[in-house]
């Protein structure tokens, strides 16, 4: 018999959360050390060597990915959900340096001085993403203490100067065998920790155990309400022409670049530019990718332009020339960016459907008669697209953005996610989802299909009619959870599903999400509501990842292929609303008559 809400309750994950968020309630700082014991016992499917002595390559590679590279040299990591909530302790952070992780989109500030690095946080996810990060960090860190430590390796490390001079290749290759590494994971480490970074950060290691504190400075539910006013503020300030608040929009969390570059038309514009830098440059060897590409579909080709023109507009010495001339083109395009909207690392675009274009569409977009385009011309409606948050982050924004708006015309959701049964690049569309956090079972109509995705995508499948479980951190999760949930026919993993449905029932009916519930959104829901993931991780199979290097050029296949559906869905919703508002209007004359 086929359960709609899986049992999935883990004594040892369940453990660790309740064990740091009882000593993150002290007043004082905790230290990480503390929560080691319970943080091996859970058996992270992704740090699943934490009770080993040997180095886990990859559980460190991960985290160091999502933290910011100073680390190593922080004792204390402070987090609040805003300025206000650091200075009322006395932290000027503003003034501190701003440091970034290379894999998470957060707001760090250290200062290198007092060891002190503060990590803004918009929801509890931010703390279930970062405390696990941090424990498995440190951990792996003094493995690599230990082990380099062993014999007189450390010492001569620690001698040696290398702003004047670069350490031979024997001497790495007697820390990699130090470290018992294989040339493939001491190579990741080089990664990771690119040319004297690695060095000095072995160097650090031979001589340092790391033994970080952590203290949460604001923990009460109305900082992060607070923190994602404040962002709405900024956004309707950028927005004061356009009277935001009284437009109806169509909500779409997804990413920074899809959407622009398939309405915007600069990566067709700079189509000539792009082909010699690769043909000159060759990044990526993407220049044989491109001979390959070059005779096959538009679609395929037009992916790979956009992919190239990110690299191309961060080169050297081209860089802000270039950035003004795309700025340029998206204004022209109805376009708003509001790149730093503070607190919140959360970037928003506002998009006004009236003033697309067809001749800069991406091809798959070009398909509406020109009696159509006029309709749009006409329209109102704006396209307020967010690069998508972390966790509950996701219902503390659609929380704000429903109130403050005038009307929501449909809710698109566009995001990475596991897959227990596809492969890196396939894309699940769910109409059921387990949330963790409210522990509800959702049940939704998805208004996409297999076939809204299929025509746009080159090499992955899609599988619709999926069930997928919002979990609340990447590394809480263990073989054993994971199994529980695939017995049940869950076979999509993410973080963000669950918030957006919670805010949706919020914005439906007149009462709080409930609890431990099976929760049916088919009859009340008075729009579109859109569920699209693509899969960057196989944990149960262990195939290869996206989650442990950036978004490469495999994965835009999916990215853009989602991207289309999502727009088309929305663009022939706005014609249909166009056509029924002009049925609706009274003629001229009619109107005239009553004047």
């Amino acid at each position: 018999m086929d359960r709609t809400t899986p049992v999935a309750h883990n004594e040892e994950i369940e453990l660790y959360i309740r064990t740091y968020y009882s000593l993150l309630r002290s007043s004082g700082a905790i230290r990480v050390r503390s929560l080691e014991e319970t943080h091996a016992a859970m058996n992270s499917s992704l740090h699943q060597q934490a009770d080993s002595p040997e180095l886990d390559v990859s559980a460190l590679v991960y985290c160091a990915l999502r933290l910011p590279d100073c680390v190593p040299y922080a004792s204390l990591i402070l987090m609040g959900q805003m300025e206000d909530v650091f200075h009322r302790e006395g932290y000027q952070v503003e003034r501190w340096q701003p440091v970034r992780a290379r894999a998470r989109r957060r707001k760090f500030y250290f200062n290198q001085e007092q060891g002190l690095l503060a990590a803004f946080i918009a929801s509890v996810s931010d703390i279930d993403d970062l405390i696990p990060c941090l424990t498995t960090f440190q951990i792996e860190w003094n493995k690599l203490h230990q082990k380099l430590n062993s014999g007189e390796l450390g010492m001569r490390l620690r001698q040696m100067d290398i702003d004047d001079e670069y350490p031979p290749m024997s001497l790495l290759e007697e820390v990699r065998h130090a470290l018992n590494l294989s040339s493939g994971d001491f190579a990741r480490l080089g990664q990771i920790w690119p040319g004297r970074q690695l060095v000095h950060n072995l160097q650090r290691a031979a001589s340092t155990r790391l033994d970080l504190r952590i203290q949460v400075l604001g923990s009460g539910l109305s900082d992060y309400r607070r923190s994602v006013q404040y962002w709405w503020r900024k956004i309707e300030e950028a927005c004061a022409h356009l009277q935001l608040a009284d437009q109806p929009i169509y909500f779409v969390s997804s990413n920074v670049h899809s959407l622009v570059n398939l309405v915007s038309g600069v990566a067709q514009e700079l189509q000539d530019e792009l082909v010699e830098f690769v043909r000159r440059e060759n990044p990526e060897d993407l220049w044989q990718e491109y001979q390959e590409l070059s005779d096959g579909e538009p679609g395929v080709l037009a992916n790979f332009f956009y992919y190239v023109s990110r690299l191309y507009l961060n080169g050297r010495g081209r860089k802000e020339k270039l950035l003004e001339r795309v700025a340029q083109r998206e204004k022209r395009a109805g376009i708003i960016r509001i790149s730093d909207p503070h607190c919140l690392d959360v970037e928003a675009q506002v998009i006004q459907i009236s003033r697309l274009r067809r001749k800069r569409m991406d091809p798959r977009l070009q398909i509406f008669s020109d009696e159509e385009w006029e309709l749009l011309k006409g329209s109102d409606a704006l396209i307020f697209n967010i690069d998508y948050p972390l966790g509950m982050a996701a219902y503390h924004i659609f929380s704000q953005v429903s109130t403050a708006v005038d009307r929501i015309l449909g809710v698109y959701i566009l995001g990475k996610a596991a897959t227990l049964n596809g492969r890196v690049g396939d894309v699940m569309i769910p109409n059921v989802v387990y949330d963790e956090h409210s522990r509800n079972s959702y049940l939704f109509r998805n208004c996409f299909t297999a076939q809204d995705v299929a025509p746009f995508l080159a090499y992955g499948t899609v599988f619709d009619n999926q069930k997928a479980v919002t979990v609340r951190g990447t590394i809480l999760q263990n073989r054993n959870f994971m199994h529980v949930f695939y017995e049940e026919g869950y076979t999509d993993i993410e973080m963000e599903a669950g918030p957006y449905l919670s805010g949706i029932y919020e914005d439906i009916y007149p009462k709080r999400y409930p609890v431990d519930e099976i929760v049916n959104l088919f009859i009340n829901a008075p729009y579109d509501i859109g569920l699209l993931h693509y899969a960057s991780d196989t944990p149960i199979s262990r195939r290869q990842t996206l989650l442990s290097k950036s978004l490469s050029y495999f994965g835009v296949d999916a990215t853009y292929a989602t991207s289309v559906a999502v727009l088309r869905r929305i663009l022939s919703q706005e014609i249909e609303r166009q056509r029924r508002l002009q049925r609706e209007r009274p003629p001229v004359a009619e109107a005239m008559s009553t004047v």
